[in-house]
């Protein structure tokens, strides 16, 4: 793994996660890596407006990132839905 590139990385990482997403009718795609150490996504499909984006984000795109790729320092979603109260 050590030969690839930052993105390949990245996307290996979100394609392990992929399938849990597209099970719900959602899914994630990578729109900028700043500085090589924090990477903005975009959820789409039901993801982009489940009450349940914040935890999917945080307890599983997140994870599945830092664990994969540990130089990323940052994970973060354009569009996260709030958690309703």
């Amino acid at each position: 793994m050590e030969n690839q590139t930052l993105l390949e990385k990245l996307n290996t990482a979100l394609d392990n996660i992929r399938p849990y997403l597209e099970a719900d009718g959602g899914d994630v795609k990578i729109v900028e890596i700043i500085d090589e150490k924090e990477v903005v996504l975009e959820l789409l499909g039901t993801c982009s407006s489940c009450s349940m984006s914040t935890m999917t984000m945080k307890a599983g795109i997140e994870q599945a990132i830092k664990r994969a790729v540990p130089e990323i320092t940052e994970v973060r979603a354009l569009n996260v839905t709030p958690p309703q109260v």
